[in-house]
């Protein structure tokens, strides 16, 4: 939670607050006990001070205790409490000891208690008004500009993930492979290379257009997308999946695990001799996990990273977890949460 800067409100609301309760509502019961009109002001002041102070603390309590913008009812409800029990306490308090002292030069009737508790509470509710409108404010618009954000992050992503699969070499990689099908007569295996890339283009142009998409089907695109790559690659290249069932249904960025397995044969030797595994599973925290062998190309791929960055900001602007990468000299691995549809 931000620092609540509020320096120059208190600055000028507190003076504000007293000239105008004083004037309000004691004005004339001063003047008829012969008070000095600037007495009543430094004492407003002063107790002003004290009640705002109060006030501020049950403010910054509640947005500790419920920060969130769809927490609203919850922090206002602490905070109506709070105002109401602090200042009925406070301005009872104050009125005894004037009542005791005869501070203002007569006794407090039960009713005087009353209308000063209400004075206190009439001050505090606008304060607080302009505490949660300035705060609610600032909230929405974090939340819109992270909306934005996402959308344009969907966009980029969307607009990459075609690229890459429409630049020339990729055309020219499947085409080629098709055009070795036909020409060794593998009809069966050539119509099948037809499916999957028909599924793959499919999958590429409609996962886009929502921010989340089930691990079932995420994971039934990328099976598509491996035996585009095992035609290519044959036993070069090994899919290992182990999903809890249960897990299925939860959900995560679409093409997080094309744009993660895209990497791992992008950088790494993909051969017959020395096959690149891919294992993708599931533990008991609800975390998807990519893993590879590694072992990278003599000469490094060059890269900007987008995929791994555009997963990372999509978890984050949708307040989840970061993604985790780890490397060890044998092995490289990404861990993704898995998400619930009611935790977005």
């Amino acid at each position: 939670m931000e620092k609540l800067n509020d320096k120059w409100f208190r600055l000028i609301g507190i003076p504000l607050i007293a000239l105008l309760g004083d004037w309000i509502f004691y004005d004339e019961i001063n003047r008829q006990h012969g008070q000095s009109f600037w007495l009543d002001v430094g004492v407003g002041v002063i107790e002003s001070s004290l009640l705002w102070t109060i006030a501020r603390f049950g403010i910054i309590h509640s947005r500790r205790r419920f920060p969130a913008l769809n927490q609203t009812r919850q922090r206002i409800g602490f905070q109506i409490v709070w105002f109401f029990v602090t200042t009925a306490l406070f301005r009872f308090l104050t009125s005894f000891l004037y009542d005791m002292t005869q501070f203002w030069g007569y006794h407090y009737p039960p009713m005087r208690y009353v209308y000063n508790i209400a004075a206190g509470i009439f001050c505090v509710i606008p304060i607080a008004a302009i505490y949660e409108g300035i705060y609610l404010y600032r909230q929405w618009k974090v939340t819109y500009y992270e909306a934005e954000e996402l959308k344009k992050i969907n966009l980029q992503t969307q607009l990459e993930s075609l690229k890459e699969q429409v630049k020339p070499h990729f055309l020219f990689n499947s085409l080629n492979t098709l055009q070795g099908l036909v020409l060794e007569d593998e009809k069966q295996k050539a119509v099948s290379f037809i499916g999957n890339l028909s599924h793959v283009y499919r999958y590429l142009l409609q996962s886009n257009e929502q921010p989340l998409i089930s691990l079932e089907r995420e994971l039934d695109f990328v099976r598509s997308y491996i035996d585009l790559l095992k035609t290519r690659f044959e036993n070069g290249l090994n899919l290992l999946i182990e999903i809890d069932p249960v897990l299925l249904d939860y959900q995560l960025p679409p093409l997080t695990l094309q744009m993660l397995v895209e990497n791992a044969v992008k950088h790494n030797v993909v051969s017959s001799t020395r096959p690149l595994t891919i294992r993708i599973y599931t533990d008991m925290a609800y975390n998807l996990i990519i893993l590879n062998n590694l072992q990278q190309k003599k000469t490094a791929v060059p890269s900007n990273k987008t995929g791994l960055v555009n997963i990372s900001a999509k978890y984050r602007l949708m307040n989840q977890p970061d993604i985790v990468i780890q490397q060890t000299q044998f092995h490289f691995q990404v861990i993704v949460s898995l998400l619930k549809s009611e935790t977005v």
